[in-house]
């Protein structure tokens, strides 16, 4: 099953959470913090959005950081993806 992102909507992948801190403590589940960055999977076609035009910014495969609080998060197939407007990804990873 595919998901098909409509209007100026993406559907990301979370990317893992850092299971050890940079000084090598290792985190339980529980400690390890949310993520915020994710790798985008499908991308709607844009078009008109609430009277304006939208063109999306982001292709599958870009590496993005989105807003922390931002979308509704989707499993399907055992695989959780979060589906976002474009406007909350506040930037791609180069």
């Amino acid at each position: 099953m595919n998901l098909k992102p409509l209007n100026d909507r993406v559907v990301l992948k979370q990317l893992k959470a850092e299971e050890k801190t940079k000084s090598g403590i290792v985190l339980p589940g529980q400690a390890q913090e949310k993520p915020q960055e994710a790798e985008v999977v499908a991308v709607g076609p844009g078009g008109n959005v609430d009277g304006k035009e939208v063109t999306m910014q982001v292709v599958v495969g870009d590496k993005v950081i989105y807003s922390k609080y931002a979308g509704t998060e989707v499993k399907l197939d055992g695989v959780e993806y979060i589906i976002v407007k474009q406007n909350d990804i506040l930037a791609v990873l180069e």
